[in-house]
């Protein structure tokens, strides 16, 4: 198991992406907007959202926003390092 603390701020938008592992966004500030392709929705502080291995997803800060990710590793799967870019 991993844990990532992640910090955005307002108008920061994580690029649609796939996870190998199940993970779980846990939002301890501020709220996120998700969007899997198919469903649309607000996580807001207090809130958790489980996203699938495989699903593609992506989520934006409406207001600066933190949240803990909680990544369940799986055996033989590993974890790859990554980072946010700003987009002006």
């Amino acid at each position: 198991m991993r844990v990532v603390g992640l910090r955005l701020e307002r108008g920061q938008k994580v690029p649609e992406h796939r996870n190998a592992i199940p993970v779980a966004l846990i939002v301890t500030v501020g709220h996120l907007q998700f969007d899997d392709g198919s469903q649309q929705g607000e996580v807001a502080a207090g809130e958790m959202l489980l996203v699938n291995p495989g699903e593609r997803h992506t989520y934006r800060a409406d207001v600066d926003t933190s949240a803990y990710l909680v990544f369940a590793g799986l055996p033989g799967v590993r974890s790859r390092t990554w980072s946010l870019r700003r987009r002006d």
